[in-house]
């Protein structure tokens, strides 16, 4: 746990209002009480994402992520708890004390370091063995692909000996350990083929976090093999969704946007043409928190995707991310070639920077494809291509920004403003302007926070109810304790949340810090989030907040009652008593709480 006193770290945390550290990375929207955006931790398309000011915590409904502003940074970031306190300090101003590391932060600190340095030395290798006799056929393809010398120094390309165990016995060389070297990904361990490396025979591009320290590779197979293109494996230095290839060298470009592309080589391509903007996704899907790493760096993106089917889908799928994170985005075209790396070359430097200052707008982009999949010499697959256009368009919930969409549509399709604006008013009647919002796929929640018995929803609930009003704990504080909460979790929760309302006192987010694993924050996080049901009257309020008291009550006199253990049976039994005496008097009791609007 962390060295700094719960003063200074509440001091810290009540500088940094959480809405406005999480806003800089999640685009959050006001609804409620809460501000919603979509989850930086996994793909939705409906945001489930919950930031609430006045509990100063966040919790994600689809995954179950949650915790304060500290633990925000910590999971976004990979940061240590230290890192996180220094960042905070940082940004309002403060001085924090120096201090020795706690021992749990100074494994950790040292892990992580000793997972970098293990990269740093594998990478040299690599670059070293690019350079030598055993990498020709590597270098070759580099110049092949008409890379300079100075550009591959730059990247730090390199070549992995078609040996499979080369880098483990040069590691090993080296005094690391085998679980270190497993640990870090680009050693494989298993007993039917020993320790072997997880790339061999493969051009090797160093993969590079914003402060150009090495987190992990990509390998592209020099001759026959799959697959073509090899990722390191997530490591605790290497997160595929919060990373992009290239950034650590755009985020110091001056130019206004920043083109994302593909692959390595297109990014490295287009370096080496001048356009130092370039970046790339790690071999997966673009993400919510490939957006939000974007956001730090540059108000509009560039779209240099592949030309082909994959690279169309690839864009259109990339585009409501970038939009919902609150970034511009246009499409830069690249027919009649492939991809930026083959553009340059077959045409250069300066035709690639008309293409991007003749890029698409990237709602037309969409309009544009989506005219692909129909007749429009046939009247009925016009008219169906000027509905669906429509149902696009209400996706603009500002009026005269859909109202400028609706005239660019028109124009470009010559359907005329007033028929296309009727057309959309009139689709909009039938379906709404606010679409539903769509249900989240299965699985994306743990299988854990699917189900709850009653018990376990009734703990959560009574915490919720007491995080969200405090005026309710004095109703309720002569029938429950946290012993009343069999969940081992919820009753330290309990335990923490009524200490502080008998002392007057409500920080709900310095709860979650009381737990070490990130697990438990989680658990806890999301026993404050509860969904209340609403009710119209202070008599149903009562009876519900009543009926919650009385499940824990029950439940703990039935744990007593089962207990047969013979040590300590006098205890139990006046416990017994004592709590059958506590339900009849609860049973009898009314509450008439206060409506969380103030009314009777």
């Amino acid at each position: 746990m962390p060295f700094y006193s719960e003063e200074l770290r509440e001091e810290v945390r009540s500088a940094n209002d959480i809405v406005d550290v999480i806003s800089g990375y999640v685009r959050l929207q006001k609804r409620g009480g809460s501000y919603v955006g979509l989850c930086p931790f996994h793909n939705e398309k409906t945001g489930s994402f919950h930031v609430s000011q006045s509990k100063q915590l966040y919790h994600c409904f689809g995954c179950g992520a949650g915790g304060d502003v500290f633990g925000f940074l910590m999971e976004y970031e990979n940061f240590t708890f230290r890192e996180a306190m220094e960042q905070l300090a940082d940004r309002v101003g403060m001085t924090l004390p120096k201090q020795e590391l706690s021992e749990q932060e100074k494994r950790q600190s040292d892990y992580r370091s000793l997972l970098l340095e293990v990269n740093r030395e594998a990478g040299k290798y690599y670059y070293l063995l690019l350079r030598d006799a055993r990498g020709a056929h590597a270098l070759e393809y580099f110049r092949e692909r008409q890379l300079s010398d100075a550009t591959m120094k730059k990247f730090g390309l390199g070549y992995a000996d078609k040996y499979s165990d080369d880098l483990y016995r040069y590691l090993r060389s080296k005094g690391y350990h085998d679980q270190l070297l497993k640990d870090s990904g680009l050693v494989m361990i298993d007993e039917k083929r020993g320790a072997h490396d997880k790339f061999w025979n493969r051009a090797m591009f160093p993969i590079m976090n914003v402060h150009n320290k090495i987190i992990g590779f990509g390998g592209r197979v020099m001759g026959e093999g799959e697959p073509k293109y090899l990722n390191s494996p997530e490591t605790q230095i290497f997160d595929k969704s919060r990373n992009l290839y290239g950034l650590q060298l755009a985020r110091q470009s001056r130019r206004p946007q920043l083109l994302l592309c593909e692959g390595y080589m297109d990014v490295i391509a287009l370096h080496q043409a001048g356009f130092d903007n370039a970046v790339a996704s790690l071999g997966t899907a673009f993400t919510s928190g490939h957006a939000s790493l974007l956001k730090r760096y540059a108000k509009e993106v560039y779209l240099t995707f592949d030309s082909d089917g994959a690279g169309v889908k690839a864009a259109l799928r990339a585009i409501p991310i970038l939009k919902e994170a609150g970034l511009t985005a246009k499409v830069v075209h690249m027919e009649p070639y492939k991809d930026p790396d083959e553009f340059i070359k077959g045409l250069g430097a300066q035709a690639y920077q008309e293409r991007i200052d003749q890029a698409e707008n990237s709602f037309m982009f969409e309009i544009r494809i989506l005219e692909q999949n129909y007749n429009m010499s046939d009247p009925q697959g016009k008219t169906a291509f000027y509905q669906e256009a429509a149902r696009k368009l209400l996706g603009f919930s500002e009026e005269l920004e859909r109202n400028n969409y609706i005239e660019a549509v028109a124009a470009q399709y010559r359907i005329g403003f007033e028929n296309l604006r009727r057309l959309v008013a009139q689709v909009g009647a039938q379906t709404g302007l606010v679409k539903k919002p769509e249900p989240l796929k299965s699985g994306v929640r743990k299988k854990e926070l699917q189900r709850e018995d009653g018990v376990k929803k009734s703990q959560k609930l009574l915490l919720t109810w007491l995080g969200e009003e405090p005026s309710l704990y004095p109703l309720i504080r002569e029938y429950i304790t946290p012993e009343d909460f069999p969940d081992a979790l919820c009753r330290q929760a309990a335990t923490a949340l009524f200490a502080q309302l008998d002392a007057g006192t409500l920080h709900l987010a310095q709860i979650p810090g009381h737990f070490e694993s990130l697990d438990d924050q989680r658990e806890i996080v999301s026993a404050f989030h509860e969904t209340i049901r609403e009710v119209t009257t202070r008599a149903e309020r009562g009876q519900a907040l009543k009926d919650t008291i009385l499940k824990l009550k029950e439940h703990h006199l039935q744990i007593l009652r089962d207990d047969h253990d013979p040590n300590g049976m006098q205890e139990r039994f006046s416990q017994m008593l004592h709590e059958k005496k506590m339900l009849e008097a609860l049973r009898r009791k009314e509450f008439l709480p206060q409506m969380p609007d103030g009314s009777q």
